[in-house]
């Protein structure tokens, strides 16, 4: 069985408890905690053995995913859980429009040993669509907020 090459994005299931509120909670390997820099315009990175489950728990930013020779600009923040999944071999990076920085858990999958060139940023081969990255952003915020 191969692996999924296409990025999904999940929204948390969660329950109330009192005033809490508990999400599902989230299998792995590894735990990172990743701060994406304010105004942060990443180059893109490819790893081979492992999967990058995406969580932000504060702020925003646009995860930019290469698929079919084409960008994908899909919005997250901490406004709208939701886990987006991003297997072995999919180009991605980061842009984070904001002032702030934004935190991001990254419960990761391990498909086999890390290499060294799993964490080696790549030049991307054309330019980002900057406006269209701000729009995805700019309608995921409106829709948190009801506007």
């Amino acid at each position: 069985m191969g692996l999924n090459k296409h990025v999904e994005i999940e929204v948390l299931e969660s329950m109330q408890s009192g005033m809490a509120q508990f999400y599902t909670p989230l299998s792995c390997h590894e735990t990172m905690l990743v701060q994406v820099p304010p105004r942060a315009i990443d180059d893109l990175f490819v790893h081979h053995f492992q999967t990058d489950r995406l969580l932000v728990v504060r702020g925003s930013f646009v995860l930019v995913v290469l698929q079919n020779r084409q960008y994908r600009y899909l919005p997250l923040s901490d406004r709208h859980p939701a886990v987006i999944t991003i297997p072995p071999g999919v180009p991605h990076g980061a842009l984070n429009f904001s002032d702030e920085p934004c935190l991001v858990v990254n419960a990761v999958l391990r498909h086999g040993k890390a290499i060294e060139r799993d964490y080696r940023p790549m030049k991307p081969r054309f330019a980002y669509d900057l406006e269209a990255a701000k729009a995805a952003l700019d309608r995921e915020l409106a829709t948190a907020i009801g506007a």
